[in-house]
């Protein structure tokens, strides 16, 4: 089987082809390696699954990974390049896509919307297209528990209504279901919508709650607590993560194409909902430091709680996150400290 992972230098993307690496999978990494954030971070990335970086700068040449008796390869690309992205399609003949790729934070969406058109929207529409004319045998693609939001069902359920998003990055994420679901019906492509909640974990963003608080504990500067510290998260190691990805991407299509079941939607996340003020006290335990907490009012696009119901994914795929918050929190301190040497 042949694998093409979208987003494949950022967090999730990193770990997804890794764990498919070590099952002795194909894979081919693409990512457009923007300036949300640093660079570099992204190259260690791609460094780490035997990509140079010198190779990996190049738009659209595919470079061929030292690790893994070659079986990855990386291209440069973005997603909104309707002549590089039909070609790749064409020459590699994917079997399965899992489109991870996406402008990510939904703060930076309300500053600058036309990127989350461009990459969310316009990027994962020509993806559907390439799928429906390769003869892709399953679309796997990320979206986000944040297009649950005004919802005050909790736990969120699959079954809740997702029509009152709150900032436009969950409007792009909704937008993405929508796209897949038609065309599921009308190309018969099988499609596999991923609900992520709060992910964390080693090679985090830099922009990602953790990092946030790890950095400024470590340089005695305030970290920002919002709604005043009344805020619970759903946080999700992303080891167990990209094994609930891993079971989706094995399924046999062959059931769903005859059973007509061809668009499939799951919250993937801890199962259980954790205070905010709880997850903070577990870095300070690691750093051996008190943070100072600056208790700040609730921002626009933010929710006060996220916890997602994944009985269906347990159901269908034995899915069971089973990584404690004191054990994730240690493994993401210590390659912190370790990739930044503090």
């Amino acid at each position: 089987m042949k694998i093409l992972i979208t987003g494949a230098a950022g967090f999730i993307g990193y770990h997804l082809c890794e764990l498919l690496l070590k099952n002795n999978y194909d894979v081919v990494g693409l990512d457009n390696i923007n300036d949300y954030y640093s660079k570099s971070l992204k190259y260690s990335r791609l460094q780490a699954l035997g990509i140079d970086r010198k190779d990996a700068e190049n738009f659209n040449i595919k470079c061929k990974g030292s690790l893994y008796d070659g079986r990855f390869s990386f291209v440069r690309m973005d997603l909104e390049d309707r002549e590089a992205l039909p070609l790749l399609f064409e020459n590699e003949k994917f079997d399965v896509v899992c489109n991870l790729a996406a402008q990510a934070g939904v703060r930076y969406s309300i500053e600058n919307p036309n990127v989350y058109v461009d990459s969310n929207i316009i990027g994962f529409l020509n993806l559907l297209e390439c799928c429906r004319h390769n003869n892709i045998d399953h679309l796997i693609y990320a979206s986000s528990s944040s297009v649950y939001g005004l919802n005050d069902q909790i736990p969120f359920s699959t079954t809740d209504k997702t029509d009152t998003p709150i900032s436009l990055y969950a409007a792009t994420k909704k937008s993405n279901e929508l796209m897949a679901h038609t065309y599921s019906h009308l190309y018969g492509i099988p499609t596999t919508g991923l609900r992520f909640f709060t992910v964390y974990g080693p090679w985090g963003r830099p922009d990602m709650a953790i990092f946030l608080f790890t950095e400024a504990i470590l340089k005695g500067n305030p970290i920002k607590v919002f709604n005043n510290g009344h805020m619970e998260r759903d946080f999700t190691y992303v080891g167990d993560i990209v094994k609930g990805v891993l079971a989706v991407l094995e399924e046999n299509m062959e059931p769903r194409k005859t059973n007509k079941e061809l668009y499939k939607l799951y919250n993937i996340g801890n199962n259980k909902s954790v205070k905010l003020l709880e997850f903070i006290n577990e870095i300070e335990l690691n750093l051996d430091r008190t943070a100072i907490k600056e208790m700040l009012p609730m921002q626009p696009g933010d929710v006060e709680k996220t916890w997602a119901n994944v009985d269906n994914l347990i159901k269908d795929y034995d899915y069971y996150p089973d990584t404690t918050i004191q054990d994730g929190v240690k493994e993401f301190v210590q390659w912190y400290r370790n990739y930044y040497k503090v």
